[in-house]
């Protein structure tokens, strides 16, 4: 199950935030993230911030909408920590939120509730809880090149949250037309190749024959192309990110993946 997945993941990418800021030293915290104007700490408060806005509330108490200033709040309370107190604020957080799903019931993850791109379930939101973890995991690792954390469920489901994109990313941000489809051939650490073909509308399809473009990355740059946060010219550049079939609409494709940030 989907909520079963969402609950192990996400357990998973605090394990490697843990990791990750237990290892840093004072000009660490103070790295510039890729996610614009936060810096490595900052990026931390975020992320407390959100499990403090859910912690003690259930997953029933979110049918009609998210108290997001909640989080508000709770971010400028953390904002005022040094970084040794704001870790130990993570550690308790992720603490009280790891008993609290892991006492929730298959019932409780079915729960309509709200989630930040609309009505769903309490387990599609910590699916989207995954997503944002990982994402803003990569903001902090790719700025100190630190890598790590590409492979492994969470991965796959960032992943998957991206695919289920991909319709509207070709068709309304690249801009393929009727007839035109494309192939997303992610290489790894996450291995998927993905089509799309345009006929009224785009969508996923389940094999292309002859695709226009064939587009060739690995899934961590495709994952930051698809949040906004590199430009795609480094990639383009260096080669990372490939292209064959219709060069020009490649070229496009390469550069207007972008559909959340």
């Amino acid at each position: 199950m989907i909520t079963d997945a969402a609950i192990t993941s996400l357990f998973a990418c605090w394990d490697s935030i843990d990791a990750l800021y237990g290892s840093f030293d004072e000009t660490d915290w103070a790295t510039p993230s890729l996610c614009p104007d936060w810096d490595a700490r900052q990026v931390l408060v975020h992320l407390a911030s959100i499990e403090t806005m859910l912690a003690g509330k259930g997953a029933r108490s979110f049918a009609e909408s998210l108290p997001f200033g909640e989080a508000l709040a709770a971010a400028s309370e953390l904002e005022a920590l040094g970084p040794e107190a704001l870790l130990a604020r993570w550690h308790d957080i992720t603490a009280t939120r790891r008993a609290e799903l892991g006492a929730m019931t298959a019932e409780d993850l079915a729960h309509p509730s709200a989630t930040p791109v609309g009505p769903g379930t309490y387990g599609r939101f910590m699916a989207i809880r995954v997503f944002d973890c990982w994402v803003h995991e990569h903001d902090v690792r790719v700025p100190l090149g630190r890598p790590g954390h590409d492979s492994g469920p969470a991965a796959e489901m960032a992943i998957d949250e991206i695919a289920g994109s991909l319709g509207y990313i070709v068709g309304k941000k690249i801009g393929f037309t009727d007839g035109q489809s494309i192939t997303f051939d992610l290489v790894g650490p996450v291995t998927r190749t993905m089509h799309v073909a345009v006929d009224g509308r785009a969508a996923i399809v389940d094999e292309l024959d002859d695709p226009t473009v064939t587009l060739h990355t690995d899934s961590t740059t495709f994952a930051l192309l698809a949040c906004g946060r590199i430009d795609p010219q480094g990639p383009i550049d260096d080669g990372t990110v490939t292209w064959t079939g219709d060069g020009e609409l490649g070229d496009r494709a390469a550069r207007s993946l972008r559909f959340t940030m």
